[in-house]
């Protein structure tokens, strides 16, 4: 389970240190792809192929299913760390992320997610004030 919140710098050449804590559950080989939100979200591979399987599943003759298997798929990439932990965003994703340098990495329990810091601010401001709303329309899944 991913939990937690960092925050990191992108670098010129698009690198960025995932957490310790993070990469030890991820693995080596993780995907990287445009999340919900406007933010990134990474997968660890088996989680990945989870995903993959279950988007076969959709029927290709309805739109949006078309629609969102073409885009989650394309915007996808496989990364490895480097020996200092980073990992090498394409910039194709650093710009649907709308990141320039500052960013949170946060643990999004079977997932990890990468905001530009001052979308994540915002998010997490609007996010706290609705929390206990949310939590009671919630309750009923959480059984």
């Amino acid at each position: 389970m991913f939990m937690g919140e960092y925050r990191h710098s992108l670098d010129a050449k698009n690198r960025m240190i995932i957490p310790a804590r993070f990469r030890e559950e991820l693995g080596e080989l993780i995907v990287v792809t445009q999340g919900l939100d406007g933010c990134l979200t990474i997968y660890t591979e088996e989680h990945w192929k989870r995903i993959t399987r279950e988007l076969e599943q959709l029927p290709s003759t309805n739109r949006e299913a078309r629609q969102y298997i073409r885009h989650i798929m394309s915007k996808a990439t496989e990364c490895t760390f480097d020996s200092q932990g980073r990992i090498q965003l394409p910039q194709n994703l650093v710009a649907s992320a709308s990141i320039t340098k500052k960013c949170a990495v946060i643990g999004a329990a079977d997932r990890v997610e990468i905001w530009a810091e001052e979308k994540w601010d915002a998010y997490d401001a609007l996010a706290a004030e609705s929390f206990e709303a949310a939590a009671e329309k919630l309750t009923e899944f959480m059984r």
